[in-house]
């Protein structure tokens, strides 16, 4: 996944904006913004990637796995003893 997607660039402006807020206000130095806008970015790739992981679906299971049923099974036409 490209660290330059539409939305990790979102989610990475979206927490860089406390740092670019303090760097306006002048407690940080430009240097220090800087250094921490990319760790925001990171921050940003980082949660796109959970949240693209969280919500994939899970692939099914293949058809050749599970419970083999016989014909008169799913047709419903099974004969059964009353007797035994």
């Amino acid at each position: 996944m490209s660290p330059l997607r539409w939305d990790v660039l979102l989610v990475g402006f979206v927490l860089a904006l406390p740092v670019l807020a303090l760097g306006l206000r002048g407690d940080l130095s430009t240097e220090e913004m800087m250094m921490r806008v990319l760790w925001c970015l990171g921050a940003g790739w980082a949660v796109v990637a959970v949240l693209r992981l969280a919500s994939t679906p899970r692939p099914s299971a293949p058809a050749g796995k599970g419970p083999q049923r016989s014909a008169d099974a799913s047709t419903g036409t099974e004969n059964h003893s009353p007797a035994l």
